[in-house]
Parts: C-alpha cells; structure tokens; sequence
C-alpha cells in the first residue's frame, strides 16, 4: 500500500517533533471523516501497525505516529520504562503534548480522532481521551494500560462515560499487575468500555480481537 510521510511543529514540547505514515485516503478524504491514529508500542516503530489498517471500516483514513523517543536501531518508544513498573509522568506529558501538536497540524478541525494503540501506545490512546475527550472517538486499547497520574478531563469522563475497546491476553507476561488493576478500575469508572480477554494470548494481537475492534468501531462511528 502506498503511503505518505507528514511531520509537524510543535508549540511547546521540549523540541519534540513527530513523524508519520499517512494512509493514501487520508489527505482526500472528507474534512469530517474521522482519522485512525495508530499508535506503536515500546521498541516498535510506525511501520509496526498499519497491518491493522485491514480491520478498519473501509473508508477510514489512517496515520500511523512515530514515538518522540530515539532508542536506536530504528526502534522508538513513547516514554522509558522501568523494571519495576515505575513511569516517568513527565515523560508522558512530553508526549502527549506532542502528539497532540501532531494531530492539531494533520487533523481537520471538524474530524474526530480515533486512537489505536498497542501497549505503550494504548495507554497514549488513553492519554488522548483524559486530556482531550471532545476530540477523541472511541479509542482501542490493545495489551494496553493506563497512566498513574490524573488528567484534566478524568471527573468529565466519569460523567460522559465514552465507548472505549479493551482487548487483552490472559497469557500477557508484559504488562504487570497492577497496571492491569489500574486499567480495569480507570475503565469500569470512567468509560462505557468493551473488555475482551483473549485465551493463550500473550503481548500480541490475535486476528480475533481484531474481528472484535472492527465491530466495535462500525458500532461507534
């Protein structure tokens, strides 16, 4: 599949700057058509998920976003991680301002994002929806999690309550649990959410959790 590349400014985000790889469709589609952002995991990179593009509802056009963090050997990652689970908020912050510079400078104004992510990148999906919510529709966590910290829209989602996708393996050794117990009371309290548990699954994505997200979102846009 042909695609395109797309970078842009950001305002005020410790000089990060992301890039992309944009679908075909997505500078020709509609200005209202909403934009899947797809969102790689740690050590991975934006080449890693537009396989996924094969589950979207046709018409949606797609931006696969390169993390801010350089680990070398073409491998990107949205903020470190330590052993022991711990995050660096900070870091997180970085990133979401940036990604949102991003989507400010690609996305039409009147387009709803919505965001896949993988891992690291679900709990970005998440991060999108916790700062943004107006601009966000229906985001897909995949072996993903959420941060520790508050966000600025956490008492307006808990009102709103958003469809979110929660797809998971039960045999998952990466993502530690607590993170998994944070995630489940953050989704229970703050979202109308689908929660999939795949069994044998580990830190992957099975072709039928992606049968289910394809539902989910012909069920929500």
């Amino acid at each position: 599949m042909p695609c395109t590349w797309a970078d842009g400014p950001v305002r005020d985000t410790e000089g990060v700057t992301l890039t992309a790889v944009l679908s075909p469709s997505w500078t020709s589609s509609p200005a209202a058509t909403p934009r899947v952002v797809l969102l790689h995991g740690f050590g991975s990179n934006e080449r890693d998920l537009p396989s996924l593009a094969a589950w979207l509802p046709a018409h949606l056009p797609w931006a696969s976003v390169r993390a801010p963090l350089e680990m070398g050997y073409g491998a990107a990652a949205w903020f470190p991680l330590d052993p022991s689970g711990a995050m660096d908020e900070h870091a997180i912050t970085t990133a979401t301002d940036a990604l949102w510079d991003w989507i400010d400078a690609h996305v039409p104004d009147e387009a709803p994002v919505i965001p896949v992510g993988f891992s690291q990148g679900g709990l970005m999906a998440l991060q999108l929806l916790r700062t943004r919510p107006a601009r966000v529709l229906a985001p897909v966590v995949l072996a993903g999690f959420v941060g520790r910290d508050p966000q600025p829209a956490d008492a307006e989602l808990a009102t709103s309550r958003p469809a979110v996708f929660w797809g998971r393996g039960d045999a998952d050794p990466v993502i530690w649990p607590d993170a998994i117990a944070r995630t489940q009371e953050f989704v229970d309290g703050h979202t109308t959410v689908t929660a999939r548990l795949y069994p044998g699954l580990a830190h992957s994505v099975a072709q039928e959790e992606m049968d289910d997200v394809k539902a989910f979102l012909r069920a929500h846009i």
